[in-house]
């Protein structure tokens, strides 16, 4: 059997619904009869998946598609071929008639049509765009209607509401007594409030771009236009006040301008937002003000001829106001002041009264009085604070104003007291300031303690390794070899608990630094020579440093450390495998680095920037912290970049860090620039002392510091004297300034110091030389060596003899 429906296509609701009706009652009859048109039509109808009906026949029964169906509402069960008028009975009226000229042959395109509709049962407001087209049989006669629609109520709706809210918006603005405007970042006027035009009588499109400084007082326009340019170049908020000339009257008003910038996501500023508010009536307040004041000692001239109160003066203000003749009389007084004054003391004062003999019940508030009077009687004008009332109880502040009152002669009449209650503020403080207390010893308790724990557990270990090495060393049948090995491993912990000190004195900026001038590239590139064992073969290491030279003042051994303990943690962060590149700048400023100010230099920027994971945002406040590291047990200490900071810190530099987690890592250490140094001619007259007997002064305070140092110096040939303070050194020098060949004095020492001392030495003999020893001193740190020669504990016996080997002896003959 024939399907009469197979031309329609497969799927969809509605044509389920075609096959289902009976068509053989309607005027179109069987759908086998159906023209093809009409077929066709229905079949690209029922495709689409755009909201279409179509009305065919002589009743123009109705068809649709299923995208059509929500439109239908209620009516979508018997709307399907019912003839097209009975469907939309309810909107007849006002689709008849575009019914009706569709049929006779012409489109018609509607948008945002209202109309009154009843989908669910109930009236509905609603609006369509919708195209009605001639439907053509296949002998191309009009045989209905075919439409495409799409309801826009809701876009309607929105931009019905959008103009509400801006004509809510621009009325609320016009009702605004402030004026605001807009402009771009050049400082062009772009928008103003209609008020601007009302106030100073300006043309719609005068006040743009620069126009509205036409309407600004001539004498106000430079300062105006200087505030203005300053804060659009820095971006700082625009705070200004000016006369505004008013269209109305042509006086002028004054005025202040505020504007606050707009920016991108860039930072960049995009525009400026700002308010122009009348401040006309507080300026002539302000002006008053000054006019009472300037007037205020003719006034009490006039008050005191007269015998009368200055009430329309006095009781203008909150401010506790009195005046005082020389005999300490009241000449006039404000309500406040009574009032304040007989609430502290319980004594209503009044104008004539004696003022400090009111405050005899009170022996200490009285004598505050009076010295606070006497001085504001005899002095010029000053401002203080003071405590009032009762000392057992909680006692108000005032910060007093003084000024001198004198009468049309220019005598002294006695002085003005102008009084403001400042306890609140004060306390506000004091609460702030305990706070702020609280939280530094917070801070301060949490370093020390991290910074105790990692001390000792870094020290135990190292103490272990010494201490097993040598009760190792005690068995008697040690083989030599073994010997070797645990007396170097004690040797290498001692150089290692060493580095470990230098790291926690360059944190906190007390290691005693031996600072010289020397290029910066030529140290990075003979540091970058040496960091392929440091970092590994998978690591290529660029250096980028500029032809020309440039030079710092900084200890050269600290830096090479410096830069070392950032390529090490380069490394880590690459996990051993990328590009490690060194990259030196000169002539740089110093930028503002973690709230610290900056400064225009010049400064040496050496960056370590490695291709590693990035450092996490909540990681980067800590990561100078001591002991603090990320990296796993045994595999850092977290006092490398702890010398960093502390040694740019106490070089007088900074370290900035940029990272981006993923992908680089970018630490900069910045030192400030010096010159290069001058050529120096080569010292002829200095002789090696290879093997030369001296006659050493050893200044030392611990007995076995003392002992030890002795004991070396004796065994490299040397003759020594042992005393145990600066003070016991000096007489032995002055027992006999020839006797010995050279001083060797440790620094830090109970009474005089060594430095105190060696200056005291090289005073009476200025060819003696002097070689200083300290594991940390704190005036060295702040000061440097003075000019002294410096030998690190802990101290080897090779260095010792190092440091003594260009010791010429003094005399070759003498008492020993």
């Amino acid at each position: 059997m024939i399907d009469p429906f197979q031309f329609l296509p497969s799927g969809g609701v509605t044509g389920a619904e075609i096959r289902k009706r009976e068509w053989s009652s309607t005027s179109l009859g069987l759908p086998g009869t159906w023209s093809p048109a009409l077929k066709g039509t229905l079949a690209q109808m029922l495709a689409c998946p755009t909201a279409m009906f179509l009305a065919w026949g002589p009743d123009l029964l109705c068809f649709f598609n299923d995208a059509y169906r929500p439109i239908l509402g209620y009516r979508g069960d018997t709307a399907l071929g019912r003839p097209f008028r009975e469907v939309w009975a309810s909107i007849w009226d006002e689709i008849g008639p575009l019914v009706a000229t569709t049929l006779a042959g012409e489109g018609t395109t509607v948008t945002d049509m209202p109309l009154d509709l009843s989908r669910d049962g109930r009236p509905e407001r609603g609006w369509w765009s919708f195209t009605y087209s001639p439907a053509f049989d296949e002998d191309g006669r009009i045989a209905g209607l075919f439409c495409v629609t799409a309801e826009t109520t809701a876009r309607v709706v929105g931009e019905a509401a959008l103009r509400e809210s801006e004509d809510h918006y621009r009325h609320t603005v016009e009702l605004n007594p402030q004026v605001p405007w807009t402009c771009d970042p050049e400082g062009n006027v772009t928008s103003f409030s209609n008020r601007w035009l009302t106030l100073t009588g300006q043309g719609p499109r005068e006040p743009y771009g620069s126009g509205w400084i036409k309407a600004v007082h001539p004498e106000d326009i430079p300062s105006t236009v200087t505030v203005f340019t300053a804060c659009l170049a820095s971006g700082d908020t625009v705070d200004v006040d000016y006369r505004l000339r008013m269209g109305s009257t042509g006086e002028y008003r004054w005025m202040r301008a505020r504007a606050q910038p707009r920016r991108d996501g860039t930072g960049a500023i995009v525009s400026w937002y700002g308010v122009v508010e009348d401040i006309h009536d507080r300026k002539l307040a302000e002006r008053d003000l000054r006019e009472l004041n300037a007037h205020l000692e003719r006034r009490i001239e006039e008050a005191l001829a007269q015998r009368k109160l200055w009430a329309d003066v006095f009781e203008i203000t909150d401010a506790l106001v009195c005046a005082l003749d020389p005999e300490f009389r009241l000449l006039a007084l404000n309500r406040a002041y009574a009032d304040e004054f007989e609430a502290i003391y319980g004594i209503r004062p009044q104008v004539g009264d004696d003022l400090i003999g009111l405050l005899s019940h009170a022996p200490d508030q009285q004598a505050q009085a009076r010295a606070v009077w006497s001085r504001a009687l005899t002095d010029d004008a000053f401002t203080l604070v003071e405590e009032f009332g009762d000392p057992d109880r909680k006692r108000p502040y005032y910060e007093l104003a003084f000024t001198p009152l004198r009468d049309a002669d220019g005598r002294r009449i006695g002085a003005f007291q102008y009084a403001t209650d400042v306890t609140q503020r004060l306390r506000d403080l004091e609460q702030l300031a305990k706070a702020e207390e609280a939280l530094r010893q917070a801070q301060k308790m949490e370093a020390v303690g991290q910074l105790t724990g990692g001390v000792a557990h870094d020290f135990n270990n190292l103490l272990t390794i010494i201490r097993s090495s040598m009760d190792l060393l005690r068995k008697p049948d040690l083989p030599e070899e073994r010997r070797r090995r645990y007396m170097d491993a004690v040797s290498d912990t001692v150089d290692r608990a060493a580095k470990l000190t230098g790291q926690l004195l360059a944190f906190a900026r007390r290691q005693s630094l031996m600072p010289e001038t020397f290029d910066v590239g030529a140290r990075i590139a003979s540091t970058a020579d040496m960091l392929s064992s440091v970092t590994g073969a998978r690591i290529r290491v660029v250096v980028e440093v500029p032809t020309a030279t440039c030079h710092v003042f900084a200890d050269p051994t600290q830096f090479d450390t410096a830069l070392i303990n950032m390529a090490v943690n380069a490394r880590d962060a690459m996990d051993g495998e990328g590009t490690l590149t060194l990259r030196l700048e000169c002539r740089r400023s110093l930028p503002e680095i973690r709230g610290h100010a900056g400064t225009r230099g010049p400064f040496v920027a050496v960056s370590v920037i490695d291709q590693g994971t990035g450092i996490p945002p909540a990681t980067l406040p800590h990561i100078f912290e001591p002991f603090f590291t990320t990296k796993g047990i045994g595999k850092g200490t977290g006092l490398g970049l702890s010398q960093v900071i502390g040694f740019a810190k106490q070089s007088g530099g900074d370290v900035d860090v940029a990272s981006v987690p993923g992908r680089e890592t970018a630490f900069t250490l910045y030192l400030p620039q010096a010159d290069a140094p001058a050529a120096e001619a080569p010292d002829t007259q200095t002789a090696a002392s290879d093997g030369r007997a001296l006659r050493i002064l050893v200044v030392e305070d611990n007995l076995d510091v003392g002992r030890t140092c002795t004991q070396i110096l004796e065994e490299l040939g040397h003759s020594t004297v042992w005393a145990r303070n600066g003070e016991e050194a000096l007489s032995e020098i002055e027992r006999d300034p020839d006797r010995f060949d050279a001083v060797f004095s440790d620094v830090v020492m109970p009474g005089m110091g060594g430095i105190a001392m060696a200056h005291r030495i090289r005073a009476m003999l200025p060819d003696l030389p002097i070689i200083l020893t300290s594991g940390y001193s704190d005036v060295m740190a702040r000061e440097g060596t003075h000019g002294f020669d410096l030998v690190r504990k802990p101290y080897s016996a090779a260095q010792v003899a190092e440091a003594f080997r260009a010791v010429p002896g003094r005399s070759e003959t003498g008492p020993r």
